[in-house]
């Protein structure tokens, strides 16, 4: 059992055991986890995602309107069941609200069209952010 763990070790004791059943070594699955708990065994757990690390700034204020356009989504329920989704797009300079569009759900394929949209009322900006949090 030491010997596949050290080899494989995202296995945990289910899939060793299968390994072990293979070899011809049949066990009960309650004494291979207590067999494999003492070996001090386990499987290693990932680690998280790695985060931006360094000093950040505060973004720049656009100095005119059609710099940087901001993304947001919101969500509210109309009762018990109906949930809808709005789409704004901001102009960060002006504060207008470019576009404002509400559904019960919204794709990646209908905020691309509607940004092409404003692209073609508004022209394009340099930059589009978003908060990402949904």
């Amino acid at each position: 059992m030491r010997e596949i763990a050290a080899t494989r070790r995202r296995f945990g004791y289910r899939r060793i055991g299968l390994m072990l059943e293979r070899e011809g070594i049949v066990m009960n699955h309650k004494k291979l986890r207590r067999l494999y708990r003492e070996e001090g065994l386990a499987v290693k757990r990932r680690r998280g995602r790695k985060r931006a690390t360094g000093t950040r700034e505060p973004m720049p204020v656009p100095d005119g309107p059609s710099k940087r356009w901001s993304l947001d989504f919101v969500s509210d329920v109309f009762g018990p069941a109906r949930r809808f989704r709005m789409l704004n797009v901001i102009d960060d300079y002006t504060r207008q609200c470019l576009a404002l569009v509400a559904d019960t759900s919204l794709s990646g394929a209908r905020v691309a069209r509607e940004l092409d949209r404003c692209i073609r009322l508004y022209g394009r900006p340099e930059t589009i952010v978003s908060d990402n949090v949904l």
